[in-house]
């Protein structure tokens, strides 16, 4: 078996082909195990393309996709639909069938009776306060339940009438007996089944008894063949558990878990159980609100699959637990669309421009490329005439040197089209100006003006008459600080301009932008057309990214 060199090596591949060298496995399976209590976020991405990027990189490799789906309480189908549908679009697919925990309840059920047959497992009736004060702190040993010695086929006998549905939530559990002294908290005595009355989105209600997920997961890698169990390193305490678990039921299949840092990003949360908050406090608008690092929300926002895969790249597989700055992943994406996103004009924020030696009822059709630098995306037309809309920011009534825009009495050149010259301009009696009135020269069409003379500054423009209205949705970072995760109060550090809405108009030819589909709107930044809100009569761009970074870094 050969490792396909598509990146950096790392040491969960060293393990790997160290494992197919000697023999020990011929083929290498792994599974991708989410839990359908939310969407993915960042984090699962990086997991994702771990897990189903070594399946794609070595011979006859297979990754599953397995849904962990033992809480009924907290779990639903339209979860499992979304993941789903984040895995495909980030370029993976699963081999065979989807998988579910849930499949395997009646083995699991099986195994945890042979576990009380052999007196690894008893019926605890402890309640939830009790059971921690049993179990001690990480300076000093637990205490041995009262229920522990209970006879075997009491334990089984009991174990039989909680499947039954017999006993009340929490007034009994089935725990493993394995050591109360442990320096791991984890193998003292851990709970591995436990009452819950709950319609499954799977089983509906046949059970009311869900193992846990320390018992479920390794027996569902065994069940399923699973050669290499890839999680991060928040499950090495589990470990010692997983392998017990294993050790102690007739099972052939030993999979070995190996655990990697996860991926912690600056000015994000990576906890499904935080950015759910957000969405129940409203101060976002949903799992795939733009400003969420889910993969919904920057699918929704624009952010290119490809851009995440090679940021999963960049940030490597290791041991080491550290904080990797946003602006990678931007820098990501930008590189990403600067080489394949088409280029249009969009006026943010508008003012009016009126051409006086232009002739009032002309409109000429001027060309442009659809991208600089690649030629196979064609090019598009600019309706150009009398009236022209810019950005307020590019015009100054008197500016210094370093400007480069349009100034009263200056020239500028328009992108892909004349040169002109600011003339005057019209206020309101606030006095804000509300019409700049220019000359333009009609011998400067084109890059390369006949008359020889350089302008320095270039903006970008639309037709005033032949455009199309559109809502501008401008993101910026949702945090102010680095670590939202140690703010005492989240929403002391929310960023009030995480979201700021505009109104203004894109060149003719966007009513029918593909959704999630990136354009850079030329010095304004990377858009795509929202996925939700957008229609042809109501065009809503959001900001992917913009064109640099201006958090510096």
């Amino acid at each position: 078996m050969t490792q396909v060199e598509t990146g950096p090596s790392n040491f969960i591949r060293n393990i790997i082909d160290n494992d197919l060298e000697t023999g020990k496995h011929q083929s290498i399976h792994t599974r991708f195990p989410p839990e359908p209590n939310g969407h993915l976020h960042i984090g699962h991405a990086k997991s994702i393309c771990l897990n189903f990027g070594l399946a794609q990189d070595y011979s006859n490799a297979l990754c599953n996709l397995r849904f962990d789906d033992t809480n009924p309480v907290k779990e639903d189908a339209d979860y499992v639909a979304a993941i789903e549908e984040d895995v495909r679009w980030l370029g993976f697919e699963w081999a065979g069938d989807i998988h579910y925990s849930s499949d395997y309840f009646e083995q699991l059920y099986a195994y945890a009776v042979e576990l009380i047959e052999n007196d690894k497992a008893y019926v605890c009736e402890l309640n939830a306060e009790q059971t921690r004060e049993y179990r001690g702190t990480l300076t000093s040993s637990g205490k041995e339940s009262p229920f522990r010695n209970r006879p075997i086929q009491e334990s089984l006998d009991l174990f039989a009438r909680m499947r039954a549905g017999e006993f009340s939530e929490g007034s009994m559990m089935l725990r493993a007996k394995i050591d109360m002294a442990s320096p791991n908290m984890k193998m003292r005595d851990p709970v591995i089944y436990r009452i819950r009355f709950a319609h499954h989105h799977q089983t509906g209600d046949k059970w009311c008894i869900y193992p846990m997920y320390d018992f479920t997961h390794c027996i569902s890698d065994a069940i399923e063949g699973i050669t290499h169990s890839l999680c991060t390193l928040e499950f090495e305490d589990h470990r010692p558990l997983y392998d017990w678990v294993l050790a102690n039921i007739s099972i052939a299949c030993k999979p070995r878990q190996i655990e990697f840092s996860r991926l912690n990003l600056q000015y994000t949360l990576t906890s499904k159980r935080k950015l759910n908050a957000l969405i129940e406090e409203n101060i976002v608008a949903g799992w795939d609100d733009p400003r969420m690092p889910t993969i919904s929300g920057m699918r929704r926002r624009g952010y290119p699959a490809a851009s995440i895969r090679e940021f999963s790249k960049r940030i490597g597989v290791t041991k080491q637990e550290n904080t990797v700055e946003l602006a990678s992943l931007e820098a990501c994406v930008r590189e990403n669309l600067e080489a394949n996103a088409p280029r249009a004009m969009a006026v943010i924020d508008p003012v009016k421009v009126i051409i006086s030696n232009y002739e009032n009822d002309k409109t000429e059709q001027l060309i442009a490329p659809a991208h600089p630098k690649d030629e196979s995306m064609g090019t598009r037309t600019l309706p150009f005439s009398r009236e022209l809309l810019i950005d307020r920011a590019d015009f100054r009534e008197e500016a210094n040197k370093k400007y480069k825009r349009l100034v009263l009495g200056k020239e500028v050149r328009l992108r892909n089209a004349y040169v002109i010259k600011a003339e005057d301009v019209i206020k309101d009696e606030a006095g804000n100006i509300t019409e700049i009135h220019c000359s333009y020269d009609p011998e400067t069409l084109g890059k390369n003006p006949s008359d020889g003379r350089k302008v320095k500054g270039v903006i970008h423009w639309v037709d005033a008459t032949s455009n199309e209205a559109a809502e501008f949705r401008v993101y910026e970072r949702l945090f102010l600080v680095e670590n939202p995760a140690a703010a005492e109060d989240i929403h002391q550090v929310i960023n009030p301009e995480s979201l700021v809405v505009k109104q203004g108009f894109v060149e003719l030819g966007l009513a029918e932008a593909v959704a999630e589909k990136a354009y850079q709107f030329e010095r304004e930044g990377y858009f795509c057309a929202d996925s939700k809100d957008s229609t042809p009569q109501h065009l809503v761009f959001n900001r992917t990214v913009a064109l640099r970074d201006s958090w510096g870094g």
